[in-house]
C-alpha cells in the first residue's frame, strides 16, 4: 500500500473507510442523509487508483445531474485523480451513441430536438386535440415516463390504470395514441428527443456485439450515485454497459425515493443483493449534517416504514424542533416570519434559512407575510406565486370585472372572474398542470376571502389594490434571501434553519395520495424535508385555510411525535367530538383515529392494508370511465376514487347498503346504483 493510499483513507470514518476499501465485486452503499456519500464515493475511486486496482480511464461514475457530475470531478481532482469519466447517464450515452452510430448504421446519430413541446403539440393536433401550455407539459412528462419505464404506446392504455396514471383528463387510450403520433412526428422530422438518447444507446449496444464489446473493454468499473432514482431504462442501459462484469458500486438511500411518479424505482436499490448475492453491503449511518435533535426526529418519521438506515448524529446538541398549530394559513405564515426574524437577530444569515412546502400554491400567504415583515426571499425552482401565469391571468380578469361591476361584493367579483377562467370548487382528477392551476386559483380565492373577512367594508377596488400590493413584493437575488421551495426541489440542499409549513392532512400526505405506496412516498418526502435542517427546525400546520370552514388535522406523520395537546392551537379551540361524530371514527385495521373524509369513507387509513379485489376495483374504474366519457364529464364527478374504493372494499349487496357509503347520495344512488350493483355481482 502506498503512502498516498494511506493518506486517502486517513480522514474517513469506519463505515466510509469500509466503502472505500471495497474495491472488488458488486458493492452497495446505503447512505443516509448527511452521511457523506459523495466523500465515500470519491475516496473509493481515489483509493482504487492509488492502489493500482483501478485504471482511472476505465472508471465511469454516473450521476443524475450535471451539478453532481461536476462536484464528483472537482473532488476527484482535489484528491489528485484525473481522467475518470464522471457524467450523467444521458451525457455518457450521447457521447457513445454519437461515436459508434456511424460505424453501426452508416449515418450520423439523428440530432436531438431542441423544442420537445413543439413535437408534442403536433402529436396532440394529430389526435384532434387543442393543446394549451398545461396539456403540453403534462403530456410531455407522460411521454418521458413511458419511455423510461419501457412502456410502448400500444401498451399504455392497459398499463396506465394499473399504475394510477392520469394525464390532464385525457382518456388512457387517447394518451396511447398521442404517444404513437409523437413517435411518428419525430420520425418525419428526423430527430430524437432527450429520452431517446438512452434508448438509442441501449439499442445500439444490444444489437451490435462489437460496439458493446468495445464499450465494456473501455469501462471496467462503474459507480452509480443516487441509485434509488434509477429508472428501468437506465438500469437496462447500465446492464448493457457492464455486460457480465460484477465490478459495480451503487450508492443510494431508499428513504429518499421521492420521484416514483417520474419513473424512478427504488426496488433496483433495495433488491440489489437479490440480483447480486455476493455483494458487499456497507451502511453509512453517521450524520454529520444535523443536530441529534433533528436526527432523532428524522429517525422517528421513518421508523418501521420500509428499508433505510437509522442515522446516528455526530454534531453537538442543538435546540429541539418546534411544532406549531395555527388557526389559519395567514396566522401560520405570520408565525414563520416571526421565527425567521428571530433566527436572523440571533445571527443566522437570511441565506442560511429556508421555508419548505408541498406545492407552490401554499406560498401566497407566506410571501405576503415575509414581504410585510421586510424579510428578503427568493423562490427556488419556480416563479413567485403572483408571477405564475394562471395567477396573472386571474388578476387581469379581476381587474376587468372590477371596472365593469365596481359596486358588487369583492368576493363575488373575484369568484366570477375565476369561474370565467374555468375554476370550479371541485378539483380536477389527477396530478399535473391542471391540478397546479386549480390549486393556484383556489389559493387566490382563499386570499380574497381572508381579505374580505378582515376588511368587511372594503370594495372590489380595495381588493384589487391588495393583490397589486402583494404582487409587488420584491424578491431577493438568489442566495441573498430566505429560500422558498417545494420539498421536491429542496432535495440535495441544506440550511442552518428550516421551516416546513402545511404539515397537515391533505397537504402531507397530499390529498391525491390515497394508495399505500403513494402515502409511503409522501412520508419519504417529509423525511427529506426534515433532513435538510442542520440545527433549527420548525414544523407547522393550520387548522383551517382562512379561519373558517372545514377543519384540518396535523399530519399522520406526526403521530407519536406531537403530543395530543399540541394537535390544535388553543386559540382556535377543538370541536367537541360526540360519540357518533364522524371525527371520532377509527380505522377498522389499526384502530387509530381517522382524519380525512377519504379515510372515513374507506373506514381505514390510506396506508393501512386494504381488502378489495383488484379485478373488482378495475371493473368499477372501467365502468366509471365509460359513464364519464358518455356524459363528457370528469370521472370524479361520477364517484371519487375514495368512494369507488369504499364500494370495492365493502361490496354492498343492495341499494340500501350502497346508500350507506359516504359519497353515494340519493341522486347518485338513483342514477348509478343498480349499475354499480351489477358490476359487483359480475365480479363476485
Amino acid at each position: 500500500m502506498t503512502a498516498d493510499a494511506d493518506q486517502i483513507l486517513s480522514g474517513l470514518d469506519p463505515e466510509q473507510r469500509r466503502a472505500a476499501q471495497a474495491l472488488e465485486g458488486p458493492v452497495v452503499v446505503l447512505a443516509g442523509a448527511g452521511t457523506g456519500k459523495t466523500r465515500a464515493m470519491t475516496h473509493r475511486i481515489a483509493y482504487g487508483v492509488a492502489t493500482g486496482a483501478f485504471d482511472p480511464t476505465a472508471v465511469l461514475a454516473l450521476t443524475f445531474t450535471t451539478r453532481a457530475a461536476g462536484e464528483l470531478r472537482q473532488r476527484l481532482r482535489t484528491l489528485g485523480v484525473h481522467r475518470v469519466q464522471a457524467r450523467t447517464f444521458h451525457s455518457a450515452a450521447l457521447r457513445q451513441a454519437q461515436y459508434f452510430w456511424p460505424r453501426a448504421y452508416g449515418s450520423d446519430l439523428p440530432p436531438v430536438a431542441d423544442n420537445r413541446l413543439g413535437l408534442v403539440a403536433d402529436a396532440l393536433r394529430r389526435e384532434r386535440l387543442v393543446p394549451d401550455t398545461g396539456m403540453l407539459r403534462d403530456v410531455a412528462g407522460e411521454i418521458s415516463w413511458a419511455k423510461v419505464s419501457n412502456v410502448a404506446p400500444g401498451e399504455y392504455a392497459a398499463l396506465s390504470a394499473r399504475r394510477g396514471r392520469e394525464v390532464n383528463s385525457l382518456a388512457p387510450d387517447q394518451v396511447g395514441r398521442v404517444l404513437a403520433h409523437y413517435e411518428a412526428v419525430k420520425a418525419a422530422r428526423g430527430v430524437i428527443d432527450f429520452d431517446d438518447i438512452l434508448l438509442c444507446t441501449a439499442g445500439l449496444l444490444a444489437e451490435d456485439a462489437d460496439v458493446a464489446g468495445e464499450v465494456r473493454r473501455t469501462y471496467r468499473h462503474f459507480v452509480v450515485d443516487e441509485y434509488q432514482d434509477v429508472s428501468p431504462l437506465q438500469q437496462a442501459l447500465l446492464d448493457l454497459w457492464r455486460g457480465d462484469s460484477e465490478e459495480i458500486c451503487v450508492v443510494g438511500d431508499p428513504a429518499q425515493t421521492i420521484h416514483s411518479f417520474a419513473g424512478a424505482q427504488a426496488g433496483f436499490l433495495t433488491g440489489f443483493t437479490r440480483r447480486h448475492p455476493a455483494a458487499t453491503v456497507v451502511q453509512l449511518v453517521r450524520d454529520y449534517r444535523s443536530t441529534p435533535q433533528v436526527v432523532a426526529l428524522a429517525n422517528q418519521v421513518m421508523k418501521g416504514n420500509g428499508p433505510g438506515v437509522e442515522l446516528r448524529a455526530q454534531r453537538p446538541d442543538g435546540p429541539e424542533p418546534t411544532y406549531v398549530g395555527s388557526p389559519s394559513e395567514s396566522a401560520e405564515a405570520a408565525g414563520v416570519a416571526d421565527w425567521l426574524a428571530e433566527r436572523h437577530r440571533a445571527g443566522t444569515p437570511w441565506s442560511e434559512m429556508a421555508v419548505l412546502y408541498r406545492i407552490h400554491a401554499q406560498s401566497p400567504a407566506l410571501e405576503a407575510a415575509l414581504a410585510d415583515a421586510g424579510i428578503p426571499f427568493s423562490t427556488r425552482g419556480s416563479e413567485g406565486f403572483f408571477e405564475r401565469a394562471e395567477v396573472r391571468a386571474a388578476l387581469r380578469a379581476l381587474g376587468g370585472a372590477a371596472k365593469a361591476t365596481p359596486d358588487e361584493a369583492p368576493d363575488a367579483v373575484l369568484g366570477g372572474a375565476l369561474a370565467g377562467l374555468g375554476f370550479t370548487t371541485e378539483p380536477p382528477a389527477g396530478q399535473g398542470t391542471a391540478r397546479e392551476r386549480w390549486e393556484s386559483w383556489s389559493a387566490l380565492a382563499g386570499v380574497g376571502a381572508e381579505f374580505v373577512r378582515s376588511h368587511p367594508d372594503a370594495d372590489v377596488a380595495a381588493l384589487v389594490a391588495e393583490f397589486e400590493h402583494r404582487s409587488r413584493a420584491q424578491h431577493a437575488p438568489t442566495g441573498q434571501g430566505v429560500t422558498l421551495s417545494t420539498l421536491h426541489a429542496a432535495k440535495g440542499l441544506e440550511w442552518d434553519a428550516v421551516a416546513i409549513i402545511g404539515v397537515h392532512e391533505g397537504s402531507l400526505p397530499f390529498v391525491l395520495a390515497t394508495a399505500p405506496e403513494a402515502v409511503a412516498e409522501e412520508r419519504r418526502l417529509f423525511y427529506v424535508g426534515v433532513t435538510r435542517a442542520r440545527e433549527h427546525l420548525r414544523l407547522s400546520w393550520s387548522v383551517t385555510r382562512n379561519g373558517g370552514g372545514q377543519r384540518r388535522s396535523p399530519s399522520r406523520f406526526l403521530d407519536g411525535i406531537v403530543a395530543p395537546r399540541q394537535a390544535a392551537p388553543a386559540a382556535s379551540g377543538r370541536r367537541r367530538q360526540g360519540r357518533g361524530s364522524a371525527l371520532a371514527a377509527s380505522c377498522r385495521v389499526c384502530g387509530r383515529g381517522l382524519t380525512s373524509g377519504a379515510e372515513r369513507k374507506l373506514k381505514r387509513h390510506a396506508d393501512c392494508p386494504s381488502a378489495y379485489d383488484e379485478a373488482t376495483w378495475e371493473a368499477l374504474r372501467a365502468w366509471r370511465k365509460a359513464q364519464a366519457d358518455e356524459a363528457s364529464m370528469p370521472a370524479f364527478v361520477i364517484f371519487t376514487d375514495a368512494t369507488l374504493m369504499a364500494i370495492a372494499e365493502q361490496r354492498p349487496g343492495s341499494l340500501s347498503e350502497l346508500s350507506g357509503i359516504s359519497g353515494v347520495g340519493r341522486t347518485k344512488l338513483e342514477r348509478y346504483g343498480q349499475a354499480v350493483l351489477d358490476v359487483l355481482a359480475a365480479h363476485g
